[in-house]
């Protein structure tokens, strides 16, 4: 684990940019991630079949181009995004609402693990043993965009902490794209 301030030269310039950000991050893995070309990927915890899929598209194609997949490491969209860059060979940074030494949610240790044997990153603001808030989600959603150049939505709920990030985006001058639900 390794600390890096907001006046380090390795501290993410797109994060610099935005409203509040951070003044401390918590790194495992490959710092210069940070500073890639990245676009985040989120969405619904209880994603369909369908946004699996597309999901998986997009982030395979997104690869292709050299671009870092940022999500949050929750449930669903998030841990789709990460599988599938690292599944594709590319890289992906997983943003936590807890501290390196308190894995949140804890089903997805394996996939924290994965996230930096693969060369991708894990990142967070809070001290390592910190756990895990309903507040500190959405601080967390703040570093995913602002990490970020653009964000895609995949199946997010109209009020939801997905519709939330996207709202942020859009504050932070990001361009956001969606793929909704399908339609029956």
């Amino acid at each position: 684990m390794e600390l890096i301030e907001i006046d380090d030269k390795r501290f993410p310039n797109k994060l610099k940019e935005v409203k509040n950000p951070p003044l401390k991050l918590y790194v495992e893995g490959e710092i210069q991630n940070l500073n890639e070309n990245c676009i985040a990927v989120i969405g619904s915890r209880n994603c369909t079949e369908y946004g699996k899929k597309w999901c998986e598209i997009f982030v395979q194609e997104l690869v292709k181009y050299n671009v870092v997949i940022v999500s949050g490491m929750a449930n669903g969209i998030d841990s789709v995004a990460h599988n599938t860059a690292i599944n594709s060979g590319g890289k992906t940074i997983a943003v936590l609402p807890c501290g390196l030494n308190n894995i949140y949610p804890p089903e997805n240790l394996s996939l924290y693990k994965k996230i930096i044997q693969s060369g991708g990153t894990v990142i967070t603001e809070y001290e390592p043993e910190e756990k895990a808030e309903s507040k500190k989600f959405l601080d967390r959603n703040r570093i995913v965009s602002g990490l970020s150049f653009a964000i895609l939505v995949v199946e997010a709920a109209h009020r939801s902490g997905t519709s939330v990030t996207a709202k942020i985006a859009k504050s932070q001058m990001r361009d956001v794209y969606a793929i909704p639900r399908k339609f029956r």
